[in-house]
């Protein structure tokens, strides 16, 4: 599922309307609306904090849908692909 769809569909599942999680999260309604038909790309971080808060989704897995790594991990990237292209070497000997 895409980022624009998981919002969209977790916001209908809590009855939330568009017009509401827009204010909620200080976005325009018709800019959130062009992320959830992924006319738009996903919003930046703190956005997408905002909407995991509200939704109650855990923001893992919300940066995932988004293609990001969270904030807090972004730092050790080098590190976990380092790490992963040992292996794979190690597995293909």
């Amino acid at each position: 599922m895409s980022f624009g769809s998981v919002i969209r569909t977790r916001r209908t599942e809590m009855g939330i309307g568009l017009n509401d999680f827009a204010g909620r999260i200080d976005m325009s309604p018709a800019y959130w609306s062009r992320i959830e038909r992924e006319i738009e790309k996903p919003p930046r971080d703190e956005v997408i904090e905002k909407a995991a808060a509200v939704l109650g989704i855990r923001l893992d897995d919300l940066f995932i849908e988004a293609d990001r790594f969270p904030p807090d991990m972004r730092r050790d990237v080098a590190r976990v692909v380092r790490a992963y292209r040992r292996a794979r070497a190690i597995g293909a000997s």
